[in-house]
C-alpha cells in the first residue's frame, strides 16, 4: 500500500505496508510521521511533502505489538550494513543487534551495548555498490536488529516515522543527503585539528606548564592541553581550585604564548549546595530536571548529591549558555562536556529514573518523561555549551567535545569513543568506531590514543599514535593511577615514532582542514572505509585496518608482532602510489595516494598557529591512467566566520601530462582572498615512494619534465631499496609484553581465547585466572566484560572480598585446542598459599555447544602433616560480575528448594539465599528487552549459599561452597555451567 496523499496509520492498525511521502529532495521518503523531530534541523522539512512523483524502491512494513512499533525493510541478498553510530566490534554490522540508550560504558568491550551515543541509523551498501540510508526518527530506546541477512528491523515505542535516503549511486551521496536533514559538522577552529594532550588529571597548573614545556623542548607537535575535573573546587562546575589552579588566566596566557590552547571540562551534575552560585542561580530560575512528584531530582555524581539542568527548555539552555559565556574570560579556549548521558552513580541503571519529568519546549516534544529525552540530553547540553561560547565571542568558532550524543550532535560538538582500554583489541576497534561514527553523520571523532584504562606498553602506544595521528580528532588521554601516557613516557624508540607520527599529521593539516571544510559545506565524511573507493567490491567491505582521508589511503597494522610493512595491503582497483616523508617505520601506517589525485601539504610545525598564509606550499600528485589529476585546497583565517562571507581562498589544482612534461596549474578559484606570493613545490609520485620534485610559484604553471621509462624504472627500484633499508635500520619499539622462560610462563602473559559452539571466552591467567569476556555468539550478547585487573569472572578462597585466588598468577596446566572450533578447554591453577591451589577447568564441547562449563576446586597439594593433613578454613567463592544492559527490564529469577518462586529486581539490594531458599540447582539473569536469559546451573550438594549483589550497571550472581578445611582427599568443588535461553 503506497501513495502520495496524506495518510497515517490509524491507532487500531496492527500491521501492513507503511505509507510514504516524498520529502526534502529527490530520493528521500518519509514513512508514517507523528512526533516532533530532534534529529532534523527543521521538523517541517520532514513533515512537508515535496512535489515529486517517484515511488520508493523499498517500502518497509510495520507491526504494532504491545506498544512497540516494529519496522522491517527487506533489501537484496548480499547487502552489507554499516552505521548504527557509536558501536564497538566489527566495521560491518551485518549480523549484529544494537540498542540506542546513552550509557556510561566504562571499559566497554567488542560486544558491549549500548555505549554513550544513539544513532538510530543504518547505511546499507547494496550488492551493486549503490547505497541506501534508513533513519528511525525516534529519541526513545530503539533496537536496531540486523541479524537476519539483508533485513533492517527497528523496534521502539510506537509510533515513529522512518526516513529512507536513496538508493543513490554511492554511500557518499547518501551521507550528503542525510546531512541535508540533520545538518553538517560545525566548522572547527584550525587549532582543533592539532594533537591534543589530556590526563585524568594534570593536578596543578605547575604540572600543566611542565607538560607544555616538555612538548616544545622535545620537538613533538601539540596544540591543546586539557584540564579534567580536578581543576575545579570540589568538582563544582564553573569554579577553580584556589590552591592548584589559583590563576587560570595567567596559566592560559603562558600556554598561549607557547602556542597552546586550553580546554576545560564541564559536567551536567551541579552540586546541591546553598551558597554555590550555580546552584543558587539555577534553583531561583527553576532549571532542574524534576522527579515524577515535581521536586528536583537529586542524583550522586562526582561532587556528591547533584541536580541536573533540564536542557530541553530554551530558558535553561539560555541560562547555561550565559554561565559558559561568563566562564570563557578565565582562559577557556574549548569546553569538554563529560558524564552527559546523563551518568548517575550508585544506581543500577547508571542514569536518572525514566519517570523523571522534562518541561520540554513544544518544538522538541513538550513535557515528557526522561525516557523520551534521555538520548538527546547530551546533545542538548552540547548545543547549550556551543551557543554559550558563541555568545562570548562571535568572532571565534566554538570547540566543544561531548561524550554523549544523538544523531545530529555534529552540529555542535566533536566526540570521542569514551573510556576505552589500553590493549590491542581496542586499538583495532578504534578504527572501526571512528569510521562508524563518520558513517552516521559525525565526522569529527577519535579514541583516547593509547587507551584510557590501564597501562599501554611502548609498542602498543607507538602503534596507536601512528594510526591515531591520522584520525579526525587526535587526542591522548589516560586515567588516574595509570602510568604517564605522554609520547615521551615509553622510552626513546616510542618517543621517536610518536614524533614522526605527529609531524606527519601536521604536514597533512592543509588536507585535513580542506576535508573538514567539505564536510561542513557538503556533509561528506572526513574519514571513510576503504570500500568507499570501490563500493562494488565485496572483499573491501570488511577491511578494518585501513581507511581513506579523501584520496589518501592509510594502511595500519593492529597486530602486535606484525609491523605495517609485514601486513597484507589489499588495495582498491585503480592506481595507488605509496609515499612517505622519509619517515617510514614498521610501527607507522603506510600511506597511498589514489591515481588522479592532488593533496596539499604544509611545512612541519610545532603547532597550527605557526603556519602562515605565505608559507611554502607543497602538492603531492598521483596521475591516473589518462595522465591527469586534480585536488582542492581551502584556506582562511583558521577561526571566525569570515569564510561564510567570502573571506577565504578555495583553489582547484589540476595536473596533466602532455607528452614528456606534466603541467600543474590552478584551474579555478573561489573566495575573496588574494593568493599570496609563495613558492610551490610539486612532488610527482612515480611508484614505490619514488617521486620527482619541481619548484615554482603558486598560481603559475609548474612544469615537470618526465624522465624516460628506463630512468623511471631505476628511480622506482632505488626508492624501493631505500624504503626497505629505512625499515630495516629503524629502531624497533621494545615489546615489554614478551616474557622469557617456560611455555607456561609465556602463555601467562597472553589473553587466551576459547571459541567454540555458542561461546567466545577470554581469560587472563596472570591475574587471578580471570575471565574478562564472555560473549554469546547467537544472540550477539556480551554477558561479561571487564578490565584485566578487576571484576570479570573471579574465584577466591574466603568469604571476604578479596581473598587469596583473586589476584594470584595462575599457571596453565592443560590446554586442549587440538580441534579448534570443536572442543576447547583450559585448565588453570593458582597457588593460594598454605599448600593450597585453586584449580579451574573451562570448557566448551562440540557435543554440547550451547553450554559453557566451569569446574572449580580448592585442592590441598602440600598441606603439612603437622596439621593433620588439613588446611586452614577456606570457602570456594565464585564471583562473576555480569553486565546489566537494560536495568529497568532485568531481574534474577529462580525457584527455591522449597518450591517458592523469586524475581529479584535491581532495587532489591544485596540478598543471600541458603537452606531451603537456595535456588534448586538453577537461577537465571533475565533481560526482558532482549528476550533472553543467562541460565546458571549448579550442583546443590556443592553450593551452600547464593548471593546477589546489584552494582551500577552490573550484577554479581555468586556461588559459595561450605566453609571448611580441605585435605588431599576432600577438596572443595563447585561444578557449574552457563547457557542462554529465549524467554517468552
Amino acid at each position: 500500500m503506497a501513495g502520495h496523499e496524506e495518510k497515517t496509520v490509524t491507532s487500531d492498525a496492527k500491521a501492513g505496508n507503511m505509507i510514504f511521502e516524498p520529502i526534502l529532495e529527490d530520493g528521500v521518503f518519509r514513512f508514517d510521521c507523528s512526533y516532533p523531530s530532534l534529529s532534523f534541523i527543521n521538523t517541517k522539512d520532514r513533515d512537508t511533502p515535496i512535489i515529486s512523483h517517484p515511488v520508493p524502491s523499498y517500502i518497509p512494513t510495520f507491526e504494532c505489538v504491545l506498544g512497540k512499533q516494529i519496522v522491517k525493510l527487506e533489501l537484496p541478498n548480499g547487502t552489507s550494513f554499516y552505521g548504527t553510530g557509536e558501536v564497538s566490534g566489527p566495521l560491518e554490522r551485518t549480523g549484529k543487534r544494537v540498542f540506542t540508550w546513552n550509557t556510561d560504558s566504562y571499559g566497554y568491550g567488542p560486544e558491549t551495548m549500548p555505549l554513550y551515543q544513539s544513532h538510530p541509523w543504518v547505511l546499507a551498501i547494496l550488492p551493486n555498490g549503490e547505497a541506501l540510508g534508513v533513519l528511525a526518527d525516534t529519541t526513545q530506546r530503539c533496537e536496531i536488529d540486523l541479524r537476519k541477512e539483508s533485513i533492517i528491523q527497528f523496534i521502539a515505542s510506537a509510533s515513529y516515522p522512518v526516513i529512507t535516503f536513496g538508493p543513490f549511486a554511492s554511500p557518499t551521496v547518501v551521507l550528503k543527503s542525510l546531512s541535508h536533514a540533520i545538518g553538517t559538522v560545525f566548522m572547527p577552529p584550525k587549532w582543533a585539528l592539532g594533537y591534543q594532550q589530556c590526563r585524568w588529571s594534570y593536578d596543578s597548573d605547575k604540572r600543566v606548564r611542565e607538560i607544555a614545556e616538555t612538548f616544545r623542548k622535545k620537538g613533538i607537535p601539540c596544540d591543546v592541553i586539557w584540564m579534567d575535573i580536578d581543576y575545579m573546587d570540589g568538582f563544582r562546575c564553573f569554579t577553580f581550585d584556589q590552591e592548584r589552579f589559583p590563576d587560570p588566566q595567567s596559566l592560559v596566557k603562558d600556554l598561549n604564548d607557547m602556542g597552546f590552547k586550553a580546554t576545560w571540562m564541564l559536567d551536567p551534575g551541579i552540586k546541591c549546595e546553598e551558597g554555590y552560585f550555580v546552584y543558587d542561580s539555577g534553583s531561583e530560575s527553576d532549571v532542574w530536571v524534576q522527579r515524577a512528584d515535581g521536586r528536583p531530582f537529586i542524583g550522586e555524581v562526582w561532587p556528591g548529591p547533584c541536580v541536573f539542568p533540564d536542557f530541553t527548555q530554551l530558558k535553561v539552555r539560555s541560562w547555561w549558555a550565559s554561565l559558559v559565556k561568563d566562564f570563557l574570560p578565565n582562559g577557556v579556549d574549548g569546553i569538554w562536556n563529560d558524564m552527559n548521558e546523563p551518568a548517575v552513580f550508585k544506581v543500577a541503571t547508571k542514569t536518572m529514573p525514566e519517570s523523571n519529568i522534562h518541561q520540554g519546549d513544544d518544538e522538541l516534544g513538550g513535557c515528557q518523561e526522561h525516557s523520551y529525552y534521555h538520548n538527546v540530553f547530551g546533545m542538548l547540553m552540547a548545543r547549550s555549551t556551543f551557543e554559550g561560547m558563541k555568545l562570548a565571542n562571535e568572532n571565534k568558532r566554538p570547540f566543544v567535545l561531548t561524550r554523549a550524543g544523538f544523531i545530529g550532535s555534529q552540529k555542535y560538538a566533536a566526540t570521542w569513543t569514551g573510556d576505552n582500554i589500553s590493549n590491542w583489541e581496542h586499538l583495532h576497534m578504534s578504527i572501526s568506531m571512528v569510521l562508524q561514527l563518520g558513517l552516521s553523520g559525525q565526522p569529527f571523532s577519535g579514541p583516547d590514543i593509547g587507551g584510557f584504562i590501564g597501562n599501554a606498553t611502548p609498542k602498543l602506544f607507538g602503534r596507536w599514535m601512528g594510526v591515531g595521528a591520522m584520525f579526525p580528532f587526535c587526542r591522548g588521554h589516560s586515567e588516574k593511577d595509570s602510568f604517564d601516557h605522554e609520547p615521551w613516557s615509553f622510552g626513546d624508540e616510542c618517543e621517536e615514532v610518536c614524533r614522526r607520527a605527529l609531524k606527519r599529521r601536521y604536514r597533512l593539516i592543509p588536507h585535513l582542514y580542506t576535508l573538514f571544510y567539505d564536510a561542513h559545506i557538503m556533509g561528506t565524511p572526513v574519514m571513510t572505509p576503504t570500500f568507499f573507493a570501490d563500493p562494488t567490491n565485496p572483499s573491501l567491505r570488511t577491511i578494518e585496518n585501513s581507511f581513506l582521508l579523501g584520496p589518501l589511503l592509510v594502511y595500519a597494522s593492529t597486530i602486535p608482532d606484525q609491523g605495517t610493512n609485514e601486513s597484507q595491503h589489499e588495495l582498491p582497483k585503480g592506481i595507488w602510489l605509496r609515499f612517505d616523508f622519509d619517515d617510514s617505520h614498521p610501527d607507522l601506517p603506510t600511506l597511498y595516494l589514489q591515481g588522479g589525485s592532488i593533496i596539499p601539504l604544509g611545512p612541519p610545525h610545532q603547532h597550527v598557529g605557526e603556519a602562515n598564509f605565505s608559507d611554502d606550499l607543497t602538492l603531492i600528485v598521483a596521475l591516473d591512467e589518462k595522465g591527469q589529476a586534480k585536488g582542492v585546497l581551502f584556506e582562511d583565517d583558521g577561526d571566525g566566520y569570515e569564510f561564510t562571507k567570502g573571506g577565504y581562498l578555495l583553489t582547484h589544482y589540476v595536473a596533466e601530462r602532455r607528452y614528456s612534461v606534466v603541467i600543474v596549474r590552478v584551474s579555478k578559484t573561489e573566495g575573496s582572498w588574494k593568493r599570496p606570493k609563495r613558492r610551490l613545490q610539486v612532488l610527482l609520485l612515480l611508484g614505490e615512494g619514488a617521486m620527482i620534485k619541481a619548484w615554482g610559484m603558486d598560481g603559475d604553471f609548474v612544469i615537470i619534465w618526465m624522465p624516460s621509462e628506463l630512468d623511471v624504472s631505476e628511480l622506482v627500484s632505488t626508492s624501493e631499496k631505500q624504503y626497505k633499508r629505512l625499515l630495516e635500520s629503524s629502531k624497533h619499539i621494545p615489546d615489554v609484553e614478551e616474557v622469557s622462560g617456560s611455555k607456561g610462563a609465556e602463555l601467562s602473559r597472553i589473553a587466551i581465547e576459547l571459541k567454540c559452539g555458542d561461546w567466545i571466552v577470554k581469560i587472563v591467567p596472570w591475574i587471578g585466572g580471570r575471565i574478562i569476556s564472555m560473549g554469546h555468539l547467537p544472540s550477539g550478547t556480551q554477558w561479561l566484560h571487564s578490565r584485566i585487573e578487576i571484576d570479570g569472572y573471579e574465584e577466591y578462597s574466603g568469604t571476604e572480598y578479596p581473598s587469596a585466588g583473586c589476584y594470584e598468577e595462575y599457571k596453565i596446566i592443560e590446554r586442549d585446542f587440538e580441534h579448534v572450533g570443536e572442543n576447547e578447554s583450559l585448565i588453570l591453577e593458582g597457588d593460594i598459599g598454605g599448600g593450597l591451589v585453586l584449580q579451574r577447568k573451562i570448557s566448551i564441547r562440540k557435543d554440547d555447544p550451547k553450554i559453557l562449563h566451569i569446574d572449580s576446586s580448592i585442592i590441598a597439594q602440600k598441606v603439612g602433616a603437622g596439621s593433620g593433613g588439613f588446611s586452614r578454613l577456606v570457602c570456594l567463592r565464585v564471583h562473576p560480575t555480569f553486565i546489566v544492559l537494560h536495568p529497568m527490564e532485568t531481574f534474577v529469577s529462580f525457584t527455591s528448594i522449597d518450591g517458592s518462586k523469586h524475581e529479584i529486581q535491581p532495587e532489591s539490594g544485596d540478598r543471600f539465599y541458603e537452606g531451603n531458599l537456595l535456588p534448586n540447582g538453577e537461577w537465571m539473569l533475565v533481560d526482558k528487552c532482549l528476550g533472553i536469559a543467562l541460565v546458571n546451573q549448579f550442583n546443590v550438594n556443592e553450593v551452600c549459599k547464593c548471593f546477589i549483589h546489584w552494582g551500577t550497571g552490573t550484577v554479581n550472581l555468586e556461588l559459595w561452597s561450605e566453609d571448611r578445611p580441605v585435605s588431599r582427599h576432600s577438596p572443595l568443588i563447585i561444578s557449574h555451567q552457563y547457557e542462554v535461553r529465549g524467554t517468552s
